[in-house]
């Protein structure tokens, strides 16, 4: 198994050395490695016990209903703000740094990629550091959620809101198309640490149009058969070695 990782991590760095347009598409897996909990790992927030469950704390319904209850689980799970970005992170920025990766598509709203100095990052699900008041869209960042308890107001009257997609709410439309471009003109698809199983993020895949898709990612995904190269281990050890 562990001489078939390797085979298949060398397979990889060939590519890339010879590629010139790299899109990677990330999920949970990749900040895993930073300290922030997966969704849905055995002892991710899924199988922990709250008053709700956290698929209806994050839904649009809830936070209009119950901001206050929102806003407790908000800032005790959703926010990390101490975090730093891992190797997967680091390589990636180096790789657009050197002019192979043209975007990082990711399912993440921990904005780890841009602290690791990724410049071309399309957020699916937006980010905790964006927020704005749904009164009169004044911007806030982290701070204004993180300084105070209870539901954060802006100076108008209005609410604050994370600017992260919630359950019952659409995709950014721009974001979306930008992720549609750039994987429909790779040359490589890296699809790492993602169960594929959030749609329409995990959608995405069917514009990929070459013969170089990878995924890595330490379960098994319903992609798998369709990938060229597979590799079933944690992101970390692969990038580590690119």
């Amino acid at each position: 198994m562990e001489d078939n990782i390797n085979k298949n991590i060398e397979t990889l760095k060939k590519w890339i050395k010879q590629s010139e347009n790299i899109v990677f598409f990330g999920g949970a897996g990749v900040s895993t490695e930073s300290g922030i909990p997966d969704f849905r790992s055995t002892d991710g927030l899924y199988h922990q016990k709250y008053d709700y469950p956290p698929e209806t704390i994050l839904s649009h319904t809830f936070f209009r209903q119950k901001p206050k209850d929102f806003y407790k689980f908000y800032r005790d799970k959703m926010i990390c703000t101490d975090a730093e970005p891992n190797i997967t992170h680091i390589k990636l920025a180096e790789l657009e740094k050197q002019g192979k990766l043209k975007a990082v598509i990711t399912q993440n709203i921990d904005g780890l990629h841009q602290k690791a100095g990724s410049k071309t990052v399309y957020e699916l699900h937006g980010s905790v550091l964006r927020n704005y008041c749904m009164k009169c869209h004044k911007f806030y960042d982290i701070s204004a959620i993180i300084s105070g308890s209870g539901v954060p107001e802006c100076e108008c009257g209005g609410i604050i809101k994370p600017d992260v997609v919630l359950y019952e709410e659409g995709l950014d439309q721009e974001v979306l198309n930008a992720s549609v471009a750039a994987i429909s003109n790779a040359d490589i698809l890296v699809v790492g640490g993602t169960s594929l199983a959030v749609y329409p993020a995990a959608g995405l895949l069917q514009y990929y149009r070459k013969d170089k898709l990878v995924l890595i990612n330490k379960s098994a995904t319903p992609m798998d058969n369709k990938a060229d190269l597979l590799i079933q281990c944690g992101l970390g050890e692969v990038f580590a070695q690119l």
